[in-house]
Formats: structure tokens, C-alpha cells, sequence
């Protein structure tokens, strides 16, 4: 299998180190397996001949011109992390030629995959117009507002959709070279995974700080500061419209635009945040904590929590 890791000047060291070194452990461990699968091929390319990384080191690449097509391409993230940086950084001359080349790569056949800021940089070729993605939480709302043809949930840790895999935040970097291997070989991938200590995730949503993307509007941050002082009330759209200074329709439109949420549904984010704090912070039981926050009984909140984080309250009370 061909890889090829498509490294622009400023990339974050930790993304780029962690894609080359997860499918450098499983090209590795692959022959200690009774099957060993297909050899993994991993080149660093560029669409410039010199490159450094955010922290200012040296990275070898080998000109996109210069090499045969790939199976895959990655695309780590860069190392401008924050909206204004990012947003200045995705305006420069590398970021076109570099979309350039992954619609030709893709048009070839090539699975495409991106983790963190690199899931900009891959929106940018307009290649993932139509299919679902995911991104770093904290950017989610610049990315909808961006790319308002790419439908995201943050809350994934991983996203794949016609021939294009998507990752979330920072060591999601780890979750994306892993889903690689496993698509060439699965047992390889649960080797490599146990050698790197890597539990299986699938979610990013309990390190989402929903205040944090409430600020990217303020239609949804009066929202937010009202929501957090019902949640033992229960939720009603009028009484959070009036609070928000906006009709039912605009806050439900402003709540999609910058959250891709329904208000309801970032109630029960907002209920699912304090939960999570009081089962690590207290001793009170589920019953107690989920009276606290408009439930009845201690059910409802455990299939909640299940759902929206995939663990449960026992894994959550212990920090896991």
C-alpha cells in the first residue's frame, strides 16, 4: 500500500510525527504476523522543496510531481490551530496548489484522509462537498460557516464517506492512521494499536466545552447562559427564544448555522456537560444527579450518556 503524507510548510509536528510513526510501528509488526499483508510505502510529499515544520524543523519531502500515484493520502493538520490564524493561513498559495494535487490524487482513485486543521485544507479542494466530515470541535463552527456544502459533527472522532476519512482534534491523528491500517489489514491494525497503547474511541464529545463554541455568536450565547440555568427546568423553544432576543426560527437557524445543532439538542449537550461534571466531582447517585439536570430517574440519563458519549457511568465516575 502507497502512502502518501502530504506535508505543507508550518504542519503540526504532533500530527505528522504521529501518522508516520502509528503506519511506521504496523509496517514494522507486520511480519510477525502468520499473514503478513502488502508492504506499507510511506513518502513525504510537498508541493514546495522546502518545508519546516511549526516548530521549525527540516522535513525531506519529495516534490508531488515526482511521485507515482498513491492508494492513500493523509493530510496532517498545520500548525495554525485558532480561527483568525487558520484563516489566514489557508489564504496562501501552497494551500491551492496543494488542493491541486489531491483532486488529481483522488480523481486517480486515492482515498483522501485529514485530520484536525487538515480537514480545512482538504474541504478547501471542495472535495468533501456533499459528504459528511468531522474537524477539531473548537473550529467546528468556522468550518460550517466555510464550508456550508460539507456536512460535519464534531462530535465524531472519526468520519469516513466515499473514499474520504476525517479526524478530529490533535491525537486523532493516531485514530486516522489506524483506520488506514485496518482498511489494509484489521489484525495488523489491533497489533500496532496494542503496541501504541491506543484504546478504540469514536468520540470527541466529552472534551467539547460547549460554552466555548456558544461564543462564536451571540444569538447562541444568550442561549447558552439561559440553557445552563434551566436544566433542572426542562426545555421550552419559546421561553429560550425570548431569553435569546430572537424568534423560534432564527435562533434554530443561528443554533444550526454555528453549532449544526438543534436547540433541544444543545440543551441535552448542556446536560450531558454537567452530568459528566458531577459524577467525577460527587458522590451523589445517577437518580440524584439526574434530578439535578430535569430528569426523573436515573434511565433516562444512562442511555444519554451512552449515547452521546459511548461510555458509561461507571467509566465516566472513574476518569476513564
Amino acid at each position: 500500500m502507497r502512502v502518501h503524507i502530504l506535508v505543507l510548510d508550518g504542519v503540526f509536528d504532533l500530527g505528522l510525527a504521529a501518522l508516520a510513526d502509528t503506519l511506521g510501528t504496523a509496517r514494522q509488526l507486520a511480519g510477525s504476523l502468520a499473514q503478513a499483508p502488502a508492504p506499507i510505502e510511506v513518502t513525504l510529499v510537498g508541493v514546495r522543496r522546502r518545508v519546516r515544520t511549526a516548530q521549525g524543523l527540516t522535513v525531506p519531502v519529495v516534490p508531488v510531481h515526482g511521485v507515482r500515484n498513491p492508494a492513500v493520502v493523509l493530510v496532517p493538520a498545520l500548525g495554525a490551530n485558532m480561527p483568525d490564524t487558520l484563516a489566514a493561513r489557508l489564504a496562501r498559495a501552497d494551500v491551492a496548489d496543494a488542493a491541486i494535487a489531491l483532486r488529481r490524487w483522488s480523481t486517480a482513485g486515492a482515498v483522501v484522509g485529514a485530520a484536525c486543521t487538515g480537514t480545512f485544507l482538504l474541504a478547501e479542494s471542495a472535495l468533501l462537498d456533499g459528504q459528511r466530515a468531522t474537524t477539531s470541535w473548537w473550529l467546528a463552527p468556522m468550518f460550517r460557516q466555510r464550508y456550508p456544502r460539507v456536512s460535519v459533527d464534531e462530535s465524531r472522532m472519526l468520519v469516513t464517506s466515499a473514499g474520504f476519512t476525517t479526524a478530529g482534534a490533535a491525537l486523532a491523528h493516531l485514530d486516522l492512521a489506524l483506520g488506514i491500517v485496518r482498511s489494509h489489514s484489521p489484525t495488523l491494525a489491533a497489533l500496532a494499536a496494542r503496541y501504541l497503547l491506543v484504546e478504540a474511541r469514536g468520540s470527541q464529545a466529552e472534551f467539547v466545552i460547549p460554552d466555548h463554541l456558544a461564543h462564536a455568536d451571540p444569538v447562541v450565547e444568550r442561549f447558552e447562559g439561559w440553557a445552563r440555568q434551566r436544566l433542572a427546568q426542562g426545555f421550552s423553544l419559546a421561553e429560550a427564544a425570548v431569553a435569546a432576543g430572537a424568534s423560534e426560527r432564527t435562533l434554530a437557524r443561528r443554533l444550526q448555522g454555528v453549532l449544526g445543532k438543534s436547540p433541544l439538542s444543545y440543551f441535552q449537550d448542556l446536560r450531558v456537560e454537567r452530568a459528566v461534571h458531577l459524577l467525577r466531582t460527587s458522590t451523589d447517585s445517577i437518580d440524584q444527579i439526574a434530578a439535578q439536570i430535569g430528569y426523573s430517574d436515573g434511565v433516562t440519563l444512562r442511555a444519554l450518556l451512552r449515547r452521546k458519549l459511548g461510555r458509561g457511568v461507571r467509566e465516566l465516575r472513574a476518569g476513564a
